[in-house]
């Protein structure tokens, strides 16, 4: 006898089908060995994204004197990082909509590596420069995508994945600067090697990208191309809130408008601090060692120096970010770490080499305004769209505004004959920072101003 069809009472209809998804297993999200993987990739990548630039500046003296610069051309040359940054930067959202993000982190590695075999054999500025920038290049497209792919397979854990990679980073810079001279000495003394040996890095950097080239995951959270945040350092985890809570809005729902931030008060005051926190971060990079060394440190002791300034950022990055969220206004930490770089560029002017390792300390925690910026682009805006929109107007400005600092100290170095001016500049940077980072720190949103 056939089976009789069942009928079912509407509870029990409505019942079972929650049941059975409940029951059945949720979609499989990263398989473990890509997950695994992206943590080596985004380890090694993060290692690779300042030894082109602090390796450079422990050896400027040397470069410049083999490739005949003057010190208006090796101020240039320092000037070359902001410059790619704000550049190649604004291009990487867009190759990553087209390509992936995975796919152009693996090219960033490349021409990482490409950039460091090339430029130990320019036979003038010229080539020395065009490999820079290439490297540099590299640098800039992985710094905007690897909060992207962190949101992407971490997407429960940004905090901590953010963290890794910003050790990472900090480790990378500050390794670069003490250890360039002493291999250089060790393999002969040679600046082309001393550079040149940071390549076999990048290389092993480029080697966990390539199997997750062929990777379909989907991301969660924001869209591939759309960064959060333009550089390791600052906890990612309030852009990402707000930015989900925009993506997973009801469909059909009408999402708001993404405000139009260069007529924010805020937003230009954001950029103008982002600008100048970057000024002195790449004059203390590409000067730093060379004022020391001009004071009679020893060339290997003024690599160590520049590496205890950047490694102040692996604890701050943690600290600053925490404590600046938990504040309605963000002025005093402004000032707290404007106060510490006007002592340090003053100890640096009237006793550089009695006091080295203070200045470097003090400086330091002056270059930690950069994890507080990028904290206050997540904190100025209520929405992901607006969120966006002026981490990416604030960067660029503010990365724009960046470019003439290590030039002008090149030149004044040059013209005056001394450290007194350049080291004059830098304080005296300080002060129009912690206007603008006070003005930029006030509890108020770019949506409200617009």
């Amino acid at each position: 006898m056939p089976d009789e069809p069942q009928t079912l009472d509407p509870a029990t209809a409505t019942a079972r089908p929650a049941r059975d998804a409940a029951d059945s297993p949720a979609p499989a999200g990263p398989a473990r060995w890509i997950t695994r993987l992206v943590v080596v990739g985004l380890v090694l990548a993060a290692l690779n994204l300042r030894p082109a630039i602090t390796s450079l500046g422990a050896l400027l003296e040397e470069v410049s004197e083999g490739l005949h610069m003057s010190g208006s051309v090796a101020g240039v040359l320092t000037s070359v990082p902001p410059l790619c940054f704000a550049v190649f930067g604004i291009a990487a959202p867009r190759l990553a909509r087209r390509f992936g993000p995975v796919a152009v982190v693996c090219a960033g590695m490349a021409a990482i590596f490409a950039g460091l075999v090339l430029r130990p054999f320019a036979g003038g500025t010229a080539g020395f420069l065009a490999a820079s920038a290439l490297a540099l290049m590299g640098i800039a497209l992985s710094n905007v995508l690897m909060p992207v792919l962190v949101k992407k397979y971490f997407p429960d854990r940004i905090g901590s994945m953010t963290g890794l990679y910003s050790m990472a980073l900090a480790l990378g810079t500050s390794v670069a600067a003490a250890a360039t001279v002493p291999m250089t000495a060790a393999l002969g003394g040679s600046w082309r090697l001393g550079l040149g040996i940071w390549a076999a890095l990048a290389a092993l950097a480029v080697l966990p990208w390539l199997p997750l080239l062929r990777d379909r995951t989907p991301g969660t959270g924001a869209a591939a191309g759309t960064p959060t945040t333009t550089d390791g350092g600052a906890d990612t985890s309030s852009t990402s809130s707000s930015t989900s809570s925009t993506t997973s809005a009801p469909a059909g729902a009408r999402t708001p408008a993404a405000p139009r931030v260069t007529r924010s008060r805020t937003a230009w005051a954001l950029a103008v601090f982002f600008g100048l926190q970057a000024t002195g971060a790449y004059i203390t990079m590409g000067w730093m060692p060379q004022i020391f060394r001009d004071a009679g440190v020893p060339a290997s002791t003024a690599g160590v120096l520049l590496a205890v300034t950047m490694v102040m950022g692996v604890p701050l990055a943690f600290v600053i970010p925490r404590l600046a969220s938990r504040m309605r206004n963000q002025g005093p930490i402004v000032v707290a770490l404007g106060l510490c770089g006007l002592a340090g560029y003053t100890g640096l002017s009237f006793a550089p080499a009695a006091g080295a390792w203070a200045w470097a300390l003090l400086l330091g925690v002056s270059n930690c305004a950069f994890p507080l910026a990028l904290t206050m682009i997540g904190m100025r805006s209520r929405t992901g769209a607006g969120v966006v929109r002026l981490s990416a107007f604030a960067q660029s400005v503010g990365y724009l505004i960046s470019i003439p600092g290590p030039l002008l100290v090149g030149v004044l170095y040059q013209h005056s004959g001394g450290w007194g001016l350049p080291i004059a500049l830098m304080g005296g940077l300080m002060i129009p920072q912690m206007i603008v980072g006070s003005l930029a720190g006030r509890d108020r949103t770019v949506e409200d101003e617009c």
